[in-house]
């Protein structure tokens, strides 16, 4: 089986929103919403323990597969400098995360197969689409980070929250020149649309054109938001994950609030049992901004 189709083997679960479940329910602090800080202290390395062993409870329950995404969203260099990482810095906690995540898959032994995911995030914002960049310097800019991934020996990369497909485009690239496969993940506002106004169709033609990535990803918006952007079309047996948000505010609303919304269990369980009809090959199954282990179960069928 080849790794960059693993999930073509079956279901997988993935996690939920790690830094809103670490913040609001767990009381975290997490500066700049990076979580990577926490693999290099024991406390912290606690919390992530605690944290992804919900899932793996979920995957045994459900009979299923695990995604483990790792703790890096924010563990590119001008993040990372706002929390005090250097190039160097970030390289050893990139790895290490990775890491951790290797020996949490030997202590799930017990469940059916299990993955780790290299997470990678947006240079800017999440929710808003930065300025125009070219692909070539989105590869460099998210290369150190991508190849600490290839040192440490992850499964897949993960890039999700892209507000552009020029940026989706740079990181698939990155992937492709150290010899991993990648999953390029994009938001979407409520009306289904790239924050830049992109359609879904179009920012993957843009990508299967110059560089296809190994599936796609759909993340950070709720179920009833994506749904307006899947049109028809054969590009919708290339999304493969999603991972929405339990509320149905919109990105600028979440922006604001200051409380943790999360949701109706209900109507995201039956919104993205909706969006299953649309998207034959989905196969990984997890959360955003928001949701946690029972959001996850019940979009999970448990």
């Amino acid at each position: 089986m080849s790794v960059s189709h693993f999930w073509q083997s079956g279901r997988y679960v993935s996690d939920g929103g790690l830094e809103t479940d670490l913040i609001f329910n767990r009381g975290v602090d997490l500066p700049e919403f990076a979580s990577f800080p926490l693999v290099e202290t024991d406390a912290g390395r606690d919390h992530l323990r605690d944290y992804y062993d919900q899932y793996a409870a979920i995957a045994r329950r459900a009979g299923v597969g695990l995604t483990l995404e790792s703790p890096t969203w924010r563990a590119s260099p001008e993040w990372g400098a706002k929390v005090g990482y250097d190039a160097a810095a970030l390289g050893r906690v990139n790895r290490a995360a990775i890491a951790l995540l290797q020996d949490l898959r030997d202590s799930y032994a017990d469940v059916e197969d299990v993955r780790i995911i290299g997470a990678v995030g947006p240079r800017g914002d999440g929710y808003v689409a930065e300025e125009a960049t070219t692909a070539h310097e989105a590869a460099e800019f998210h290369l150190p980070q991508v190849a600490a991934f290839a040192d440490a020996g992850v499964d897949v990369v993960g890039a999700y929250t892209m507000t552009t497909a020029v940026e989706g485009l740079g990181i698939a690239r990155a992937a492709r020149s150290v010899g991993l496969p990648v999953l390029i993940g994009f938001t979407v506002e409520t009306d289904g649309r790239l924050p830049d106004g992109t359609t879904l169709a179009e920012a993957i033609a843009h990508l299967e054109a110059e560089e296809p990535p190994d599936g796609f990803i759909l993340n950070c918006a709720h179920p009833t938001h994506i749904a307006p952007g899947l049109a028809e079309g054969g590009w919708l047996d290339r999304i493969v994950q999603v991972n929405p948000n339990a509320s149905t505010l919109s990105h600028a609303e979440l922006d604001e609030a200051e409380e943790l919304d999360l949701g109706d269990l209900a109507l995201l369980a039956a919104s993205y049992d909706a969006l299953r009809s649309k998207l034959p090959n989905l196969a990984i199954v997890g959360g955003c901004c928001g949701t946690d282990a029972s959001h996850v179960a019940a979009m999970s069928g448990l």
